[in-house]
């Protein structure tokens, strides 16, 4: 039986040296690209290995796309069958910020068609405060053959954001900060503000206090009362470039809302046509 959602530290801990268990690092600091690869190389969960948000979980940056497009399938699915990810492992994913960055592996490995894939809860600083080891070695090369199976019905496009914007049939729930989402503050775009329509419910409004996911019912009472009453199908996520977006898609999976998609390109992508139209201000 395969983790899909979560796996706990305990979980985790107990499966160090399991052969069957393949474990991912993927700290990544938006404002210091290289952070997370050097925190990496000073102590890691032993025997993970290290994915890169923009070298390794996402394509070029072109003119008409997000700031993390989501990568070419065949390409992905090599590093990660180099990785040692084959489609009877167990991988589980972590960052040091709560899933912030690593539920973009969590995501796009569903996407690929890879079953067994979790999110570490609590990541890294949980790890930590139990007192769990670590190390700075560098797991061997294990070859596998990675899933690679894209599921496009996963993922939703600009087109189809703007007519879930203009028709209000399908619900847009935004993932950035409230002062992102409103346009007060804007550290990462070039323009502030939201797609028209969209409600903002901040990825961090997941978790509980100590950094871990919050119980399956208490996601489902949110997340229910976002849907009013709309299948999880029509619930599209967004955020600034399609990476927390997934917290959001992982937490109604936990709340057992599966189904809901991701705009990849997200507010990023959303902004390279000045046609597209852009709201401020906060949703009543």
């Amino acid at each position: 039986m395969f983790f899909n959602t979560l796996v706990t530290t305990e979980d985790l801990a107990a499966h160090l040296d399991d052969p069957n268990w393949v474990i991912l690092d993927c700290r990544f600091t938006l404002t210091d690209t290289e952070a997370g690869r050097q925190a990496y190389a000073k102590a890691h969960i032993p025997g993970a290995r290290y994915a890169h948000l923009d070298e390794d979980l996402a394509a070029p940056v072109g003119e008409t796309t997000g700031r993390h497009p989501l990568p070419d399938p065949r390409v992905l699915a090599e590093k990660l069958s180099a990785w040692g990810v084959g489609v009877n492992k167990q991988v589980v994913v972590y960052d040091d910020s709560y899933g912030a960055m690593a539920v973009r592996l969590w995501w796009v490995m569903r996407w690929l068609g890879h079953p067994g894939v979790a999110l570490l809860d609590g990541g890294y600083p949980k790890w930590l405060r139990e007192k769990r080891p670590v190390n700075a070695d560098i797991p061997a090369p294990h070859k596998a053959a990675c899933a690679c199976l894209p599921e496009p019905s996963q993922i939703v496009t600009a087109d189809e954001v703007l007519r879930a914007s203009q028709t209000g049939e399908q619900l847009i729930i935004d993932a950035r900060p409230d002062r992102r989402f409103s346009g007060e503050f804007e550290p990462l775009d070039p323009v502030a503000g939201h797609v028209p329509g969209a409600i903002n419910w901040p990825f961090d409004e997941n978790l509980d206090v100590d950094g871990t996911f919050l119980p399956p019912e208490a996601l489902r009472e949110n997340y229910q009362a976002l849907l009013k009453g709309k299948p999880t199908w029509q619930a599209i996520h967004m955020c600034g470039s399609g990476v927390t977006a997934c917290h959001n898609i992982l937490a109604m999976e936990i709340a057992g809302l599966p189904g809901s998609r991701l705009y990849p390109g997200s507010w990023s992508e959303w902004i390279t046509d000045p046609a597209r139209p852009v709201a401020t201000g906060d949703v009543a």
